[in-house]
């Protein structure tokens, strides 16, 4: 009986285990299709959420974008800073977290590297400008190299000013962009073999499509070594300009040192109520470079002159100052911005922060302004010298918390039509046509000089100033277009106005 039952429970042991493999198989697949569909659903989720936060409603945004100005936001933001000063300062450059976007998948045509030149914010808008044009070339772009050699020789690199990390992770859905060159192709670099050259000015995108990219695919490596206003401000197509605006906009985001910096700024000025942001650009670099001498006396005539002989690539040397001045091509001096300021009747007592480096003729130039607006501050005033250590001689960094404060002041007024005034007046556009003075020089020297005179007198004066700038204060407007004349158009980066929501009636 035992060997029997034995016996039986061996064939059910045989049965079990020949019948177990096909269980096995059975089980597996099911799991394994399971898996691949919950994998797959995973995906999609991913994927729409990703999307939805490019493309989606603003509610769903975490951060601006050139589809949808936040104009509610900023609202909301300012007058919560207003109610409640001690508040955390929210800047409005700095987005929150969000899903990385998908990777976008295309065929490789080369590699484009770009050495920047100019300022902080002639560069800034360049960078926008070369990843739009490495979108459309289908090219891989490393990430940009400041300009170390001009007027100010700041030795910065592009990760000290902005978050190199953000910058290439947020735009992967349009181009991939590498920290460096891989290093078969950076001997190549270092061998030379690679193209170098200085894009034609104000191009069409057609012109880097049918000139560039060959090149490109012939060198594998090409070197852009000029970027200033190399892509034109209008005729481009509008995916092209509206992706110049995500990268000015969501992808340049600065360090969190300069950030935090920025923010204890904004807060300390906030803690006093309104404040304006003076752009004052009465600085040596500007005299000297636009041979503005008004109210300097002959040695600092002199000294200026130098100094615009001493660099060869400022081109113009014979300058008439008195004639540019009257053409509205010089800053205002700080006697000049003094008058307009008291004539468009800004509040004396409102604090001014001098976005500037050192004025030139210091004190002795800025006694009248002072005099006027005694509440005038700086960073260096603000802050103690141990907060900025780290951005002595970087001038690039300086301008940054500059700018930074720029976006969140009241009001902003420019005394010249620099590369800064411009870019932040686009900006604060972007930001729902936040209030920025536009200054009319030519009009302004014109009716300081008559009441100087006494031609015109002090009501007469103000009431013809506010006139000239009623409807310059950052208001919706159309960019002037001049098809033949590029450079004396208006700037893209400063009215884009094709990220904006204009009233239906423009």
């Amino acid at each position: 009986m035992g060997m029997k039952t034995c016996g039986g429970g061996d064939g059910k042991i045989e049965k079990w285990k020949n019948s177990s493999p096909v269980i096995s198989r059975s089980k597996m697949k099911i799991w394994m299709v399971r898996a691949t569909t919950t994998v797959l659903l995973w995906t999609c989720v991913v994927q729409l959420t990703a999307l939805g936060e490019l493309w989606g409603p603003r509610v769903l945004k975490g951060w601006p974008s050139c589809f949808t100005p936040p104009s509610s936001s900023v609202s909301s933001t300012t007058s919560t800073s207003n109610s409640n000063p001690f508040l955390a300062v929210k800047l409005s450059s700095v987005p929150a977290k969000l899903p990385l976007p998908p990777k976008r998948v295309y065929k490789n045509n080369g590699y484009l590297m770009v050495s920047c030149n100019g300022g902080l914010n002639q560069m800034r808008a360049a960078i926008c400008d070369m990843v739009t044009i490495a979108r459309y070339l289908n090219v891989t772009l490393i990430v940009p190299e400041l300009d170390k050699t001009s007027f100010w020789a700041d030795p910065s690199e592009f990760q000290d000013i902005f978050d190199v990390d953000h910058f290439i992770s947020s735009l992967r859905d349009e181009v991939r962009i590498l920290k460096e060159l891989p290093p078969r192709l950076k001997r190549r670099v270092e061998q030379g073999m690679f193209y170098s050259m200085p894009p034609i000015s104000w191009s069409n995108i057609s012109y880097y499509l049918e000139q560039i990219l060959p090149l490109i695919k012939k060198y594998k490596i090409v070197h852009l070594n000029k970027t200033d206003a190399r892509l034109a401000n209008n005729g481009l197509p509008l995916e092209i300009q509206k992706l110049r605006c995500r990268v000015n906009y969501n992808a340049l985001r600065f360090t969190t040192q300069i950030e935090d910096l920025g923010r204890r700024v904004i807060r300390i000025l906030r803690q006093n109520g309104q404040f304006l942001v003076l752009h004052l650009r009465y600085e040596m670099d500007m005299l000297a470079f636009s041979g503005c001498t008004q109210g300097c006396n002959d040695k600092e005539v002199e000294e200026l002159t130098r100094m615009r002989y001493a660099y060869p690539w400022w081109k113009e040397k014979e300058i008439n100052s008195d004639l540019k001045r009257t053409e509205g091509l010089c800053p205002l001096t700080p006697e000049e911005t003094a008058l307009t300021l008291r004539a468009l009747e800004i509040d004396p007592n409102i604090q001014i922060y001098i976005a500037a480096g050192e004025i030139y003729g210091g004190e002795r130039r800025m006694e009248s302004l002072a005099a006027s607006y005694p509440n005038l501050v700086r960073k260096e005033t603000l802050l103690r010298q141990s907060d900025l250590r780290f951005f002595q001689n970087h001038s690039s960094q300086m301008a940054a918390l500059d700018y930074l404060v720029s976006m969140e002041s009241d009001i902003f007024v420019p005394t010249y039509d620099g590369n800064m005034a411009k870019v932040v007046e686009g900006h604060r556009r972007f930001l729902g046509f936040k209030k920025t003075v536009l200054l009319d020089r030519k009009h302004l020297v014109f009716l300081i000089d008559q009441y100087n005179s006494g031609v015109l007198d002090w009501n007469e004066f103000s009431s013809s100033v506010k006139v000239v700038h009623s409807k310059r204060m950052g208001n919706p407007t159309r960019r002037v277009v001049i098809s033949d004349r590029p450079k004396e158009e208006d700037f893209f980066y400063a009215n884009p106005e094709e990220c904006l929501q204009l009233p239906d009636s423009m």
